[in-house]
């Protein structure tokens, strides 16, 4: 492995095949669609993956690594994992945050079974600004969505920024990119409502059937493909002169109407 000079045993070099890896994955979707793998930063993504059994193909650190993010570098070699010591200015290079925790890793995808007979399926339409969807898989992963799934205009849920907006929801839940007709077939026989203004209040609406919940994108809203799957709209009531909510906040906020209906039957 070819290396610039520098401290026997780290990289120093930003041709390095693994650190020419890093920055393909963190780039594009097609590059991480080809090599199967995305990248997760910092020390509690790379808990989330440990914990979670998803498998790491290798993990980069510097030495100024926080005290459990040293002992969590000390857990891997027995499970087999490839650890490499680079130079600071080069992982802080690599790095996508304001401050870089001194750790990253590049993991395996695999994807999560798709439930037999979901009734919480998540639909984010047209939603490309990685926060906001990366928000909605964290909400998804806690108010116990089944799975969700990905259209074609949605940004792909495997980014850097939305991987860490996720918080460890990317390991826990089904997460498929779908075409319309996928879709369709995958949502046959639920309720499919559609987060909109001018739908019925979701506190009138009963959520407690098997459904699929549709949130549009910031600045479009659903697509025309999307309305043609809904079959009915829901609204969050709001306090006169606000115009709306982001994707992100609007979603959790119906993903846990469903929770507070479903808990509270009986």
């Amino acid at each position: 492995m070819a290396r610039q000079m520098g401290r026997p045993g780290v990289i120093t070099s930003p041709q390095n095949a693994k650190i020419k890896l890093v920055r393909s994955l963190l780039g594009r979707a097609r590059e991480r669609r080809a090599a199967a793998a995305f990248v997760v930063e910092g020390v509690r993504l790379v808990e989330e993956v440990v914990s979670s059994n998803w498998e790491l193909r290798f993990v980069l650190y510097e030495e100024s690594l926080s005290k459990r993010g040293k002992s969590l570098i000390q857990s891997l070699p027995s499970r087999g994992v490839d650890i490499e010591m680079v130079s600071q200015g080069l992982l802080k290079s690599l790095s996508e945050t304001e401050t870089p925790q001194g750790i990253l890793a590049v993991v395996e995808h695999k994807q999560l079974p798709i439930t037999d007979a979901p009734n919480f399926i998540l639909i984010p339409d047209q939603i490309r600004d990685p926060g906001n969807l990366g928000t909605l898989l964290r909400s998804a992963a806690a108010a116990g969505v089944q799975e969700v799934l990905l259209p074609p205009e949605t940004t792909d849920a495997f980014a850097p920024k939305v991987v860490r907006s996720g918080m460890g929801a990317h390991f826990r839940l089904p997460i498929h990119s779908m075409t319309w007709a996928e879709i369709k077939a995958q949502t046959e026989g639920l309720q499919a409502y559609i987060a909109d203004m001018d739908g019925q209040s979701c506190w009138e609406t009963d959520l407690r059937q098997p459904l699929a919940l549709i949130v549009g994108g910031e600045a479009e809203g659903a697509s025309e493909a999307a309305r043609k799957l809904a079959t009915g709209k829901i609204s969050i009531p709001m306090s006169s002169g606000t115009e709306s909510l982001n994707a992100g906040v609007a979603g959790s906020v119906l993903m846990f109407e469903v929770v507070r209906q479903r808990k509270s039957v009986g």
